[in-house]
């Protein structure tokens, strides 16, 4: 076999802007000022929605801490111990992120059982005021880093906590109304319990994903089986296997493939072609192909290592033979 390699190594994967870091670090000022003023105003109000909410914000400031040093620490350039740099410290803060999230409403949901069996008296109206002002100042985070959180799991981890810490606002003004309206003062644990139950929903998308970046599994937007197809039907191409793609950081995927070739054709020209195609169907640009030419007396029998076709021959096999 004849060995060709080709390492496309795109570094224009592009990294937040200087106004994106100047909306987080507002988005994490913001958020430190209120968490102390909400935690002051649970204890004066003896709220847990409001001491809750400020727990919460202190995940929040942390979240947003680690999604800076995590983009500081992205920008920093590869070496030879590091050949791909800090990219997965983004991953990494998202996966803590998500871990936080769910601790922090474990624990909610403990402390509002106990209220609940013994509902402490509660000022009302205080509640109402000091969770309108935790979400406003939630919403405007949310506005801030809004559009940075779709393609990017460490940024969405940031973003998540701030839009369970809104809900969890709107809950705890609901919990004043209700308190202030008819004296229920178990809709205080109620609405505490309720935003953690939606927090965890959220949190557990992020780990998932997070932890499938981590295990380098396909990416969820990428599907197998159409890229080995895509490479397979490339003119001159006779075979494809050990076809990987994983992701290194959000927004930026690898792939590497073997691919075997007629032994006539010009190995460079048919490198340029599935690269191209590769980036203009997938958006891969970070690729390492290496070509091969099946001899003759391998041609009765080849190896299948990986890829769409093989796991599902795998999977048939598996099926028969039990």
């Amino acid at each position: 076999m004849s060995g060709h390699h080709s390492h496309s190594h795109s570094h224009s994967h592009e990294r937040r802007g200087a106004g994106s870091i100047r909306r987080l670090k507002l988005a994490l000022g913001l958020t430190s000022v209120y968490m102390f003023a909400e935690a002051f105003g649970g204890w004066i109000a003896n709220s847990l929605a409001l001491i809750a909410d400020a727990g919460h914000m202190l995940t929040d400031v942390a979240a947003l801490a680690l999604t800076l040093a995590a983009i500081w620490f992205a920008s920093r350039p590869a070496t030879a111990k590091k050949t791909f740099g800090y990219y997965r410290l983004e991953i990494l803060a998202a996966f803590v992120n998500g871990i936080a999230l769910v601790l922090i409403s474990v624990w909610v949901i403990v402390e509002a059982y106990d209220r609940w069996k013994a509902p402490p008296e509660i000022k009302g109206a205080e509640l109402t005021a000091i969770a309108v002002g935790g979400l406003v100042v939630n919403l405007v985070c949310a506005y801030l880093l809004h559009g940075d959180h779709e393609h990017d799991l460490n940024m969405r981890g940031a973003w998540l906590h701030v839009i369970g810490d809104a809900l969890g606002s709107v809950t705890a003004i609901l919990a004043g109304v209700l308190i202030v309206a008819f004296g229920w003062a178990w809709a205080d644990a109620a609405s505490s319990v309720l935003i953690s139950l939606i927090i965890i929903a959220g949190a557990w998308n992020l780990i998932r994903e997070s932890v499938n970046v981590l295990l380098e599994g396909t990416p969820a937007h990428i599907n197998l089986k159409a890229v080995e197809e895509t490479i397979r039907q490339t003119a001159d191409v006779e075979d494809v296997h050990d076809l990987h793609v994983w992701t290194i950081t959000s927004g930026m995927e690898a792939l590497s493939v073997h691919i075997i070739h007629r032994e006539t054709v010009a190995p460079k020209a048919l490198l340029q072609t599935v690269r191209e195609r590769l980036h203009d169907e997938y958006g891969i640009d970070h690729v390492t192909i290496q070509m091969e030419v099946l001899e003759p007396e391998q041609q009765a029998v080849h190896p299948c290592f990986s890829g769409a076709n093989c796991f599902e021959s795998e999977l048939k096999a598996r099926a028969t033979h039990h």
